[in-house]
């Protein structure tokens, strides 16, 4: 049988170390099963609640090459009950079964009981974290994390155990707390202005980054930002937020508790600045007026987080309700890039470079060739496999012929039939080898000229749906725009023809194995002016 295997660990827990050690023992199995290892998948530093991964998900992409998943554990692949089940279902679908050097054989009643076993495990792990940070909240300690201008306290007991979630002020951090409150609630001075002017002086802020605006403003209900962290009159606020997984992304995303469930203890010692003053900062903030920024404005558009700034690296974002420029100017002013492009123009042009440059039919031509070329060469892999099978299956055979005949004549009886159980296992695995035919999905220009029509619509406004317009984003790796000579802005694009695979086969049989071959193939950077 052809084995893949599956490794992870999760960065609380492991290191990375245990990628090797899960590999080296999953190997030590499948040759004392005669089973061959064919690929491996590995995750490193992911936590095992979301089945967003890149090597889970290569290892479902790539089905039709092995037989079974092998890894030390259920929960390494995953200890979400619906993931597993989930993925139990896609792997069954696929034919391929799932073997733990744990639990064995994985069937559904491994499924239900174990699945719900590591559901129960995360629970009760977030319930066991989340009572011992409450009875540090009730003891007036830190819950967690250092606020900026405060520094830990390293310290023992009598015992000698580290003494935690002890905090005191860091007096020059505190004074810079001091000066931001003072100059936002007295002086008048905005978030932005506040944050140019101390990454002008040279001042680091929160873990040694830029100041932002972000950083300075926050969010006043969930009590975010320099503005609103209650540290700084003395009160410590703790379960204003709890953090959930997304789902699908496997990120984490916070939600506002009621204010019923928020922990509040005083703590005058770790006081920053006065009651007057943090009144006077919520007067003006609740002052201002924030109902300009749209909702347009907030949303997404078909660029969004592909652009890249050319002088500093971050990101290009929407400046107003129309133009995109770069974030770390515009928020920390850390960057010299100042220009702005207009959206639409940006749009238009980028779908004008994909039409003229990536899917044009000599670029097409190029990738089908490279594509179709690295299959076979694939191909030609599979069948030397098949062809060697045969050929120590014949001998095998034969092998297999004369142990019998030596059975029958009564000659070392017991030495005889141990080796001819491992030679009938070995002939198992060669039959099926032997006897296996794999048709590597290849493409036609034809079918990426298909694709190419979505492009050709949306640039003329004939078609603009959802899915659409993530087939054209797959299309583009990333955008980096600069200044000119001229100092006009220019756009590099990167494109990714290869992600054409997935709708030219939309069965889903592209092994990254073989992408990767081609992944450059037709198409070279292309710089086009606004």
């Amino acid at each position: 049988m052809k084995v893949a295997i599956y490794a992870r660990y999760s960065s609380d827990l492991q290191n990375s170390a245990s990628i090797e050690d899960q590999i080296n023992m999953c190997v030590q199995r499948a040759q004392r099963e005669n089973w061959i290892v064919v690929s491996q998948f590995t995750d490193a530093a992911v936590s095992g609640a979301s089945l967003n991964r890149p090597g889970i998900q290569t290892l479902l992409q790539n089905t039709q090459f092995y037989d079974v998943i092998l890894c030390e554990a259920m929960d390494r692949l995953s200890r979400d009950q619906a993931d597993i089940a989930m993925l139990h279902k896609q792997l069954e679908f696929a034919n391929v079964r799932i073997f733990t050097l744990s639990e064995g054989w994985i069937d559904k009643m491994h499924i239900g009981l174990k699945g719900t076993m590591n559901a129960l495990f995360l629970e009760e792990l977030a319930n066991k974290t989340r009572r011992g940070l409450r009875g540090r909240i009730e003891k007036k300690k830190s819950g967690g994390g250092k606020a900026y201008g405060y520094d830990v306290v390293k310290a023992i007991d009598n015992e000698g155990n580290p003494i935690t979630g002890e905090r005191t002020i860091n007096e020059y951090e505190a004074s810079i707390v001091r000066r931001i409150f003072h100059e936002y609630a007295i002086e008048g001075k905005s978030p932005k202005a506040i944050a140019k002017q101390l990454n002008e002086e040279g001042i680091p802020g929160p873990a040694g980054k830029d100041w932002g605006q972000s950083t300075i403003n926050g969010n006043r209900k969930r009590g975010t930002g320099i503005l609103n962290n209650e540290l700084y009159i003395g009160r410590l606020v703790w379960n204003r937020l709890r953090y959930i997984k997304n789902p699908v992304t496997g990120k984490r995303a916070s939600r506002i508790n009621p204010e019923s469930e928020w922990v509040i203890q005083d703590v005058p010692e770790l006081r920053i600045i006065s009651d007057e003053l943090w009144q006077k900062t919520k007067e003006r903030y609740e002052s201002l007026d924030f109902s300009h920024v749209s909702a347009a404005r907030r949303g997404t558009n078909l660029l969004s987080g592909l652009i890249k700034c050319g002088e500093c690296g971050g990101g290009y974002s929407m400046v107003n309700k129309d133009r995109l420029g770069c974030s770390t100017y515009h928020n920390k002013s850390t960057c010299t890039n100042r220009r702005t492009v207009q959206l639409s123009k940006v749009i238009q042009a980028t779908l004008s470079v994909l039409e003229d440059h990536l899917l044009t039919d000599s670029a097409i031509k190029e990738f089908v060739i490279a594509y179709n070329s690295a299959i076979k060469q694939l191909q030609q892999q599979f069948n030397t496999t098949g062809a060697s099978a045969q050929k120590e299956l014949t001998k095998c055979l034969k092998e297999r012929d004369n142990l019998i005949a030596a059975l029958k004549s009564g000659l070392a009886i017991d030495a005889v039939r141990d080796e001819l159980t491992k030679l009938t296992k070995r002939i198992e695995i060669l039959e099926a080898q032997a006897g296996e035919h794999v048709d590597l999905p290849k493409v036609t220009v034809t079918d990426v000229k298909g694709y190419r029509n979505y492009v050709k619509k949306l640039v003329k406004g004939e078609i603009d749906s959802p899915e659409v317009r993530q087939a054209i984003r797959d299309l583009i790796d990333r955008m980096v725009a600069r200044l000119n000579e001229h100092d006009k802005i220019e756009l590099d694009l990167y494109g990714e023809i290869s992600t054409l695979l997935k709708y030219t086969h939309p069965e889903g049989k592209t092994p990254s194995e073989y992408v990767k071959l081609v992944a450059g193939a037709g198409f070279e950077p292309t710089t086009f002016g606004l």
